[in-house]
């Protein structure tokens, strides 16, 4: 199974700059994706995930257009060809 990550500009240190990377996790689950993004972008992890377990709260994460959190978070299936976006909040005023 292949998956892509969009890496947003704050991230792409990790991947080498890469904005896209393409991945073959074990198991066909977000979860699964972002331990293969680890192993693929060592320290990537703790930066989307805190060390509860939980997806941090300033980053969304969409499974093509699904928001993750209104899926089943970390639990979330991918379907074969999924795209994930990792998407940084944005505020200010």
């Amino acid at each position: 199974m292949s998956v892509s990550v969009r890496i947003p500009t704050i991230l792409r240190t990790y991947t080498g700059g890469e904005s896209n990377v393409t991945l073959e996790p074990q198991e066909a689950t977000l979860q699964g994706a972002f331990d293969a993004l680890e192993a693929l972008a060592p320290g990537i992890l703790q930066r989307l995930v805190a060390d509860t377990g939980e997806l941090r709260r300033f980053i969304n994460i969409y499974i093509n257009d699904d928001d993750v959190r209104f899926l089943d978070g970390l639990a979330s299936a991918l379907p074969e060809g999924a795209s994930i976006s990792i998407v940084p909040a944005v505020a200010g005023g």
